[in-house]
């Protein structure tokens, strides 16, 4: 089972654990719009995701703004930053804070994602929530890169995921 930790205590993720060299599940999210979005799986584009516990906190935020400005001039990527928080919640967030070079979903309805890529926090105060991680997926449909970022409140290895995307073409 994976692990991360919320403020240095072990959190255990829930669902199957997705690894490199996997096929990427496809599920299907909430767009800000109440639109489905559906990730994963083969693409014309390599995919970004992006799995954070909520926009609403300073380092979800700061790792949101940052992969919108570092994913603005890769046409090759399509970008999706996953939450539980609510889709309008998320609308507002989007539109105050600029977010437009990505697509921002919740998987609110029935952590499908959460549960299909192992991120769930099972077993802490952020229980029901996804954890920090990030995947890059090839056009195959093939992981090629994950992490599970070690401590919640801590950001993601930006230039190894940028890297990731580069070696993904």
């Amino acid at each position: 089972m994976a692990t991360t930790k919320f403020k240095g205590e072990i959190v255990d993720l829930i669902g199957d654990e997705v690894k490199v060299g996997d096929m990427a599940p496809a599920v299907t999210l909430v767009d800000t719009k109440l639109n489905d979005v559906e990730i994963g799986g083969k693409s014309d584009k390599i995919q970004l995701i992006v799995s954070v516990p909520s926009l609403e906190t300073k380092v979800c935020a700061a790792e949101t703004r940052k992969f919108n400005q570092e994913v603005a001039s890769l046409d090759i990527v399509d970008t999706f930053v996953i939450s539980m928080d609510l889709p309008f919640a998320s609308e507002r967030f989007c539109s105050t804070e600029g977010i437009d070079n990505i697509t921002v979903a919740s998987d609110y309805v029935d952590k499908d994602f959460a549960t299909s890529y192992g991120v769930l926090m099972g077993d802490n105060k952020l229980k029901g929530l996804c954890a920090r991680a990030v995947f890059v997926i090839d056009r195959s449909g093939k992981v090629v890169y994950k992490e599970i970022v070690d401590e919640v409140t801590a950001e993601p290895n930006y230039t190894e995921v940028l890297e990731a995307i580069k070696l993904a073409r």
